[in-house]
């Protein structure tokens, strides 16, 4: 595994589970100092427990905030500046997918909750991060869409809504902060076999959840999901400086699906 992390400091929101979690085990294996943020502490700790178990010697700092609160994203960027000295890479992945529902009879208390963590959270981030950025005249953003920010998804508007405003979120920094040596781009996964999503197909398909899961990605040209660890390392590759010249894009992980008529 190669270090082209080495020195480098990288903050993953959302990191407790899931793609926040792959990337931080990935990113750690190749030498990078990780500052890692979720709302869940307990996660946080399981992270943690995985990182040293696989890279023992990781310089791991656990900063519990809620994505959706300023004052908390002010902290965990004043925190990890503290701590490390420095913002090389910020993976701005944190997120929740609401409720299903068809618009006219979508909770509005959910697609107000649903907004503020998946685009208020996204925007205090990158607010926070971008002047450490700019000060050090360098520095690699990665914000995490979805195919849901690029094509509609049924009875998810709230989810829908808020990761296209991800994607528009991301061409507008990127073109305002390209100048100060900064690249700013968005990842759009589709379906990624992650415990929360064969969770979901165990509940929905019972005894027969294998099946439906196979009905599910029959479609999809590749006839399979995604795995987490082929998203973490297309985030690796982005932030890791060594893709400068690419900013403001926002790049499908779906294995061609959202290419499809």
């Amino acid at each position: 595994m190669s270090n082209r992390y080495d020195g480098k400091v990288v903050i993953i929101t959302g990191a407790g589970s899931g793609l926040g979690q792959s990337a931080a085990l990935l990113l750690a294996k190749e030498g990078a100092k990780l500052s890692l943020v979720d709302l869940n502490n307990d996660s946080l700790e399981a992270t943690k427990d995985l990182i040293l178990k696989e890279t023992p010697h990781a310089d791991v700092l656990l900063i519990t905030a809620d994505v959706a609160d300023e004052e908390a994203v002010k902290n965990y960027v004043d925190g990890t500046v503290k701590t490390f000295g420095q913002i090389d890479a910020f993976y701005n992945n944190a997120g929740v997918e609401g409720k299903q529902a068809p618009l006219a009879e979508y909770d509005s208390e959910v697609f107000n909750k649903v907004t503020d963590i998946n685009i208020n959270g996204v925007f205090y981030g990158m607010k926070y991060v971008l002047p450490v950025m700019k000060e050090q005249g360098y520095g690699s953003i990665l914000n995490v869409a979805s195919v849901g920010g690029i094509r509609a998804v049924l009875n998810q508007a709230a989810y829908v809504a808020s990761k296209h405003a991800v994607a528009g979120l991301t061409k507008t920094a990127a073109i305002d902060y390209g100048q100060y040596g900064i690249s700013i781009n968005a990842i759009a996964p589709g379906v990624i076999l992650t415990a929360m999503v064969e969770g979901s197909f165990k509940q929905i398909g019972g005894d027969n959840w294998e099946q439906a899961m196979a009905d599910f990605v029959s479609v999809n040209p590749k006839k399979r999901f995604g795995k987490p660890e082929e998203v973490s390392k297309v985030v690796s590759f982005l932030l890791s400086g060594e893709a400068e010249f690419v900013n403001g894009q926002v790049i499908a992980i779906d294995g061609g699906q959202s290419s499809q008529y």
